[in-house]
């Protein structure tokens, strides 16, 4: 644990007290979205001190040229990065003509508080100026849940000791930096600004990708709450800036507000000549409606997310304050209202990682929207990777293979390979398994039967070539070898016959093969389609199934167990438990090199492939390799301890799990690997939902009905949760001793704990 300023709350993310050093990972903590966009909790107003400015909309983004030699043909092209979209939140604030600013002022009682349950994100404080005038403040910023193109703004001041003259400067401006550019680069072209009676527009097009973005806000002052008829002092546009000033004068203890509406639309939803009136028409909508309609509609909204998605634990806040934490950041990030967004690792929250589509999405994101929005949403994860089928075909084609072999990017924005390192973006191929592991989940827990012959058939064919193209014959081992390549642990990189990239493989084409054929047999005009797009034939799927049944798998007589890679045992096997505290991180204490070397584990490797093919392994076998490999797991990867909390639970070790649990809920609310002032980590939130409905609620689905082994973790008094189990809502409440169901559908549902039977009944 790094930090642990934030107060305990089952409902709300609180910090009280102005600490400069923590005001990055606040900004990253507090962050707000609504899944078309998305902010950073930076100031309104000025702040000269240390900040990481950032405001996010989903799908723009910047492709960086990237520079290689000749020796790596194949490279991609560029790298994607997020872009700091033009700030909308802008409202710098003179008072008696100076200039509000917390790193020069003295601040008491600051607090900020995001409310989960409403999505909203409140910040007051005291503040003395050098002056001594002194004046009490209080903001309220939400996303609309409803017009996602919208934000809002309330910004309140009150002067304590003096009368006050209060100048308020809002703006939106498209002069923004990014945090990871390069060589303080630009990546917004100003095209055109305008102003509208107190509407002001700034008109934004991204360099290379030509995305195009209209900024606009509108401002009302209040005094005492009550609307005030005034106009702006002065109205200054430049090339990138609008700029409205203020000027409201009240007595001490009286109340100055100004309300901002401001947000983006976007090329990709509105002709780009069409922009401006499409931000007219946002500004009229939210006029209509009015600030506390706005703030109406946003509870309503947010009441009804968590209607579905909430889990709530009894008897332990921190754990509470977690998951709940967790959950709000995905449903902030990913909404399922458009089938051509995915879901980045810092989603909102940061650059890092260019916040892109990475295999999370697959592996850890689609079983939490499976299972708490509707069908629709979960099957639009897949169809994204279906549009971009071809992409990764020809990705598949620069590296040299043939026939329609497609290697899924590692990163993406647009289906096109966009991450610049070697050794992940064409070693760590195990992400092509997680696809094809997703299609298998998601049929398995919707029984949705037609997405495998309508789409997923194509792509598991893809993904099964490649693998069939990848291996090596070893006449040694008279086997095929998988070389080169990467694990899901990055702390080995460019090794031989990784186990989970290997079995993955042999997996992927038998489960390739057995879907071939239920759709020969139940869908054959889609199979004879499929044949005539695709020319598979009876050779090619004989020589998959030579691979399948010939594919070599390290295995230690000695320990028992899989090796994670050829060469495994040459390392020293010290546990984690025996390094000291000053080379925890290693990812920060020590050089590459040296980590290479190591027998440590960033995150779970082969226990990953225990966990996706759980029902293929004995549960003796599980805890074998658990005890050999978690010891020497250093946890450095945000997707590392929800599915060891999943095994520990499955193992019964709920001390062990509970662990897990905390470390993953809380990872950026206690900061455990020193990083949050980057960002959050969205993707792995998804994996903390897994910890606690498929580790602690022991929930699977097992030839079309759902199993449960529930375990209470000491520490709490029982915890409960909701699913989206085919089209009727299954409530799971845990207690001690005692676990039951609410149903709300309209058919019986068999269920089974334990191995018994049971029947739920539809609630009346």
């Amino acid at each position: 644990m790094n930090q642990d300023y934030i107060i305990p709350n089952e409902w709300s993310i609180i910090e009280e007290g102005f600490e400069k050093d923590r005001v990055k990972s606040s900004e990253s903590l507090f962050s707000i979205g609504n899944g078309a966009m998305g902010q950073r909790a930076n100031f309104e107003e000025f702040y000269s001190g240390d900040t990481f400015q950032g405001s996010y909309i989903a799908g723009v983004y910047y492709p960086d040229k990237t520079k290689v030699g000749w020796w790596k043909n194949g490279y991609p092209e560029y790298f994607a990065k997020v872009l700091n979209a033009p700030v909308w939140i802008g409202i710098d604030i003179e008072i008696n003509g100076e200039k509000l600013d917390l790193n020069t002022c003295e601040v008491n009682n600051f607090r900020r508080e995001l409310n989960m349950k409403e999505g909203i994100l409140d910040r007051s404080f005291h503040a003395i100026l050098p002056s001594g005038l002194e004046i009490e403040v209080f903001v309220r910023r939400f996303l609309s849940a409803d017009l996602d193109e919208l934000g809002v703004i309330k910004y309140d001041i009150k002067p304590i000791n003096a009368d006050a003259k209060i100048v308020y400067k809002s703006y939106v401006d498209a002069a923004v930096k990014n945090e990871d550019a390069n060589w303080e680069e630009i990546f917004w072209e100003p095209v055109n600004t305008e102003i509208n009676n107190q509407q002001g527009f700034v008109q934004a097009r991204t360099f290379k990708t030509h995305f195009e973005v209209v900024t606009f806000m509108e401002n009302k002052i209040l005094v005492n709450g009550s609307y005030q008829q005034i106009t702006p002092t002065n109205a200054v546009k430049t090339e990138s800036k609008v700029e409205f000033t203020y000027e409201v004068e009240v007595k001490a203890n009286d109340t100055a507000t100004i309300q901002k509406f401001g947000g983006y639309v976007v090329s990709t939803n509105h002709a780009k000549d069409e922009l401006i009136n499409a931000a007219k028409n946002v500004l009229l909508q939210s006029n209509e409606q009015g600030y506390e309609q706005l703030l109406i509609n946003q509870k309503l909204a947010w009441a009804k997310t968590w209607e579905m998605s909430d889990i709530t634990i009894d008897g332990d806040v921190e754990a509470q304050q977690g998951i709940r934490f967790n959950i709000f950041q995905l449903n902030q990030t990913y909404s399922g209202k458009d089938a051509r967004l995915n879901i980045g690792p810092k989603g909102f929250t940061g650059e890092k990682y260019g916040g892109s589509t990475y295999w999370d999405t697959e592996a850890y994101c689609l079983p939490f929207y499976m299972a708490t929005k509707n069908q629709e949403v979960a099957r639009n994860l897949l169809m994204y990777r279906y549009n971009q089928l071809d992409k990764a075909i020809e990705n598949g084609e620069k590296l040299g293979f043939k026939n329609g072999a497609a290697l899924y990017p590692m990163v993406t924005m647009n289906g096109e390979e966009c991450h610049n390192e070697w050794e992940i973006t064409f070693e760590e191929i195990h992400r092509n398994a997680a696809i094809a592991f997703a299609i298998f989940n998601y049929t398995r827990f919707t029984g949705d039967q037609s997405y495998i012959p309508e789409a997923g058939l194509e792509v598991l064919l893809g993904i099964a070539r490649f693998w069939q193209q990848r291996v090596n014959w070893s006449a040694d081992k008279q086997q095929f070898v998988m070389l080169g390549v990467t694990g899901p642990n990055e702390y080995e990189n460019n090794v031989n016959n990784n186990f989970h990239t290997s079995y993955c493989a042999q997996w992927c084409i038998n489960y390739t093969l057995d879907q071939i054929e239920n759709i020969k047999t139940n869908y054959p005009q889609d199979y004879e389609r499929i044949v005539a797009k695709t020319s598979i034939n009876a050779e090619e799927l004989v020589a998959m199934k030579n691979v399948a049944d010939n594919m070599y798998l390290p295995f230690s007589e000695e320990h028992d167990v899989y090796l994670q890679q050829d060469g495994f045992l040459d390392k020293d096997l010290t546990p984690v438990s025996e390094l000291s505290k000053e080379d925890r991180p290693i990812n920060q204490k020590w050089s590459w090199d040296r980590i290479l070397r190591s027998a440590y584990i960033k995150q779970a490797d082969v226990l990953q492939s225990f966990y996706y093919f759980e029902e293929d392994f004995s549960k003796e076998q599980l805890e074998k390799h658990f005890d050999f490999y978690e010891p020497l797991t250093v946890h450095e990867s945000s997707l590392s301890p929800c599915v060891h909390s999943i095994q520990a639970a499955t193992l019964g070790r709920m001390e062990q799990a509970y662990t897990f649990y905390l470390r993953t809920s809380r990872l950026d609310l206690d900061d455990y690997n020193k990083e949050v002032h980057e960002g959050l980590h969205i993707t792995s939130m998804a994996g903390t939902w897994m910890s606690i409905v498929e580790g602690f609620g022991g929930m699977r689905v097992k030839n079309d009905v759902l199993y449960f082994e529930p375990r209470l973790p000491e520490q709490w008094k029982g915890f409960s949760f909701k699913i989206n189990f085919r089209h009727q809502i299954l409530k799971v409440i845990v207690n001690k001793g005692e676990t039951t169901f609410e149903l709300e559908g309209t058919e019986p549902l068999e269920v089974y704990v334990f191995g018994e039977k049971s029947v739920v009944q539809p609630s009346i």
